[in-house]
């Protein structure tokens, strides 16, 4: 039975509505029908709007009174998250919006790989929403020049970085000619006539990219800021709003140094038995040469994270979860792109689209290593990202549409997962020591990046006491703590720079999910139930992680 809808529910719902329509790669992303020909347009004008929005939905809560526990938790939730929007937009941060992964200069871009394709329709949507990259690169070079004028410009080798992937954009390989070249609907060519003008289109996406890099080259990169840190305040600024919650950042970064030689630790002591007296590194050249722990091949990785999705589904389905079926589902997919990245996105909102975990695999990689890997499909499906984010879409009785589907904050997400992984190793899914390894590779790669975030924003002394840390010691320092290529290495440590305080909010984010649980634990004595708890937990949505404590422990 559906809980009665409140005032609060309304003021929830009628915000999304909002969102939906200021964000047209929101309602994409969510399923909303409309506006599946348009663009978000990150200009100074839609900025403006936003926040006034915002601020609107702010009064409108500060006069309501909740009905219930499920609406104090909204209010809670809304008025912190919004609240926080307001502050950082009022640092001025907006302003100086470009990094290496997380910016409109790849969001644009991004919404293309969710857009439908399967009919003639939405080729008729797709080739007005091509057609309105351009427009939406002048908003973003309007926003950037705010920044300029302001003095308050990104770090310089965030726009070198980015200039080279807004370059390849609108080059004769731009991703918007191959798609549009592309174009089908399903099975079937298009007619004729519909076929032209989406191959016009993505050129004229490409052509609006080229604007960008004629920008940045000419006058964002000449203006750009020589230093990386963000500083002590807006990082407490920006940490708040990826963790939910306000953290001691002095003493985080101590602890982050303290989790980094445990977690090291417990890798030297799995290495030892995937071979007796190895290194960690000598023991991934037995794991890498192990034939049996090869795919060769996208389809034959697609295929193998299927069925390990699939299995780790069956098998959890009514012991540590409830998971309803419309969340069994999960599309495991190979994205168009080649970035590099595995991802997750979540379902529409009647489930038509199902959640699907994405590898987006570099050109020319055809090798593929289960073992570094299966903790991944954990961290993005079952029981990481999907469990939560799809049981969160499917919970309809309880929660408003802002709570199902817009809820989001980086610590209580990837938090979970990373929670999510470590679960499934105290389970006996990560027994084999080869995939162990690899889970603990990326606990290691989480730790360490707290270590290297905040003592790059924070003007902490280096680790090895010889002045400040900068980019080629952060460098040195996570290849040291990687086991991935330079190339890996070197993208990460440049989006810790040009992303601040959202790094380290995976490793924290755990932590706290992990102190959550043990406190509940220790509260319910002999009648805990970790399958009671991860229900209560991720019926809630996906909250920020003060309200998320004060919801589960009072």
């Amino acid at each position: 039975m559906s809980r009665p809808t409140s005032n609060i529910d309304q003021i929830a719902d009628q915000w999304v509505g909002k969102m939906a329509e200021l964000s047209p790669s929101f309602a994409t992303y969510i399923g909303r029908p409309g506006n599946e020909d348009k663009i978000d347009e990150p200009s100074p004008e839609a900025e403006a709007e936003f926040i006034a929005e915002t601020k609107k939905v702010l009064a409108q809560l500060a006069q309501a009174t909740p009905q219930d526990k499920v609406d104090e938790v909204t209010l809670d939730a809304m008025q912190r998250s919004l609240g926080l929007d307001v502050e950082i937009h009022e640092s001025g941060l907006w302003k100086r919006n470009l990094d290496v992964i997380a910016s409109p200069a790849q969001g644009i871009r991004e919404i293309f790989d969710l857009s439908p394709t399967a009919t003639a329709t939405d080729w008729e949507n797709l080739t007005k929403r091509l057609n309105a990259v351009s427009g939406a690169i002048d908003g973003y070079i309007r926003t950037l020049r705010e920044g300029i004028a302001a003095k308050d410009t990104p770090a310089r080798r965030q726009v070198e970085w980015v200039l080279r992937e807004v370059q390849e954009l609108a080059g004769k390989d731009s991703f918007f000619v191959k798609f549009a070249s592309g174009a089908k609907a399903g099975e079937d060519d298009l007619d004729a006539t519909l076929k032209t003008e989406v191959e016009k289109a993505g050129q004229h996406a490409a052509e609006g990219y080229g604007k960008l890099a004629e920008f940045l080259a000419n006058e964002l990169l000449p203006n750009a800021n020589s230093v990386d840190a963000i500083g002590r305040e807006r990082y407490a600024l920006l940490s708040r709003k990826f963790l939910g919650a306000k953290v001691d950042l002095d003493e985080t970064y101590e602890w982050g140094i303290e989790e980094l030689a445990r977690v090291t630790a417990e890798q030297n002591a799995v290495a030892n038995q995937i071979k007796a007296g190895a290194t960690v590194q000598e023991a991934i050249e037995v794991l890498n040469n192990d034939a049996s722990r090869k795919l060769h091949g996208t389809k034959a990785l697609q295929e193998w994270m299927q069925q390990l999705s699939d299995t780790a589904i069956e098998k959890l389905s009514g012991t540590h979860f409830d998971i309803a079926e419309p969340i069994r589902k999960l599309e495991c997919m190979i994205a168009p792109s080649n970035s590099g990245a595995i991802y997750y996105t979540g379902p529409t909102d009647d489930f038509s689209r199902p959640g699907r975990m994405w590898w987006s695999v570099p050109a020319g990689v055809d090798e593929f290593d289960t073992w570094r890997e299966t903790t991944t499909v954990y961290h993005e499906g079952v029981p990481g990202h999907h469990l939560q984010v799809a049981q969160a879409v499917y919970n309809r009785a309880e929660l408003n549409s802002w709570r199902r589907l817009a809820s989001w904050t980086s610590g209580h997400g990837e938090g979970w997962a990373l929670y999510a992984e470590r679960l499934m190793a105290d389970l006996g899914f990560l027994d084999d020591p080869g995939d162990r390894l690899g889970m603990l590779d990326g606990q290691r790669m989480r730790a360490a990046r707290v270590v290297l975030d905040l003592g790059v924003h924070l003007g902490k002394d280096r680790l090895d006491g010889k002045g400040k840390w900068d980019f080629d010691y952060a460098l040195d320092f996570m290849g040291s703590n990687v086991n991935m290529s330079k190339e890996f290495v070197n993208f990460e440590v440049h989006r810790y720079f040009g992303w601040p305080a959202q790094a380290p909010s995976y490793k924290i984010g755990q932590r706290i999910w992990e102190q959550i649980r043990d406190e509940y634990a220790s509260r319910k004595g002999a009648a805990f139930d970790i399958k009671e708890f991860h229900r209560e937990a991720l019926n809630l949505g996906g909250l920020g992680l003060d309200t998320l404590r004060a919801a589960l422990l009072g």
